[in-house]
């Protein structure tokens, strides 16, 4: 049976991590631009995003400098990664009820919810908020974790975006329209930005910020 895209670029990292390396690291190694494999090089522009799928030949030189036959590439398709690190997880509402924190003030293992911290992978990276655009949300020296896989981008998400012009924004996407985008601050001192879809190289979701 076929592999599917997500399959493909599955594999292609979980080979990048068998062999201990990031995903431009293994590129690198097989001859290709380092870019090759690229969370951004996975998908196209448009609405929805259209997937782009490795070159047989590109694949073929990853098997090549790695010894890897194209079954056990097949094989790997279906690698998990590495889990993600759950912790517990209490509506605000209830963290004022009894039973949910010891005397000490710790969360008690019954009654709470899981939630998971990103992973590490090759998508994730951390941006350093300058300026007061976005305060009192995000101030200087804030630092924001944006995942480039996470391109399923709503109304009102904080997100971060890189123009072809290579401007860099944390922002709050206002409208996502299908020729251009407006983005706001939260600043009211700052006027909200237009920018056409043709001239933005990605744009994914901020997932964390640590202030």
């Amino acid at each position: 049976m076929p592999l599917s895209h997500t399959q493909i670029w599955n594999a292609i990292d979980a080979l990048a991590r068998r062999e201990g390396l990031s995903a431009s690291g293994l590129a690198r190694r097989a001859g290709l631009d380092p870019t090759s494999f690229n969370p951004s090089k996975r998908f196209g522009a448009g609405t929805p995003t259209r997937p782009r799928w490795p070159s047989s030949e590109s694949l073929m030189r990853v098997l090549q400098a790695t010894g890897l036959s194209l079954g056990e590439f097949a094989d790997l398709a279906d690698d998990a990664g590495p889990r993600a690190l759950p912790i517990p997880l209490l509506g605000l509402a209830r963290a004022g009820d009894e039973g949910f924190f010891d005397d000490a003030g710790l969360p008690l293992a019954e009654g709470w919810e899981q939630t998971a911290l990103p992973t590490r992978k090759d998508s994730l990276f951390s941006l350093r908020i300058e300026g007061d655009s976005m305060a009192p949300l995000y101030r200087p020296g804030d630092r924001v974790i944006v995942d480039l896989d996470a391109t399923d981008v709503r109304r009102g998400d904080r997100v971060a975006l890189r123009t072809r012009s290579g401007e860099t924004l944390a922002k709050e996407a206002a409208v996502l329209g299908a020729r251009e985008i407006v983005l706001a601050s939260i600043n009211p001192e700052y006027p909200p930005r237009t920018i056409a879809r043709d001239q933005i190289l990605w744009m994914a979701r901020i997932l964390w910020v640590s202030q």
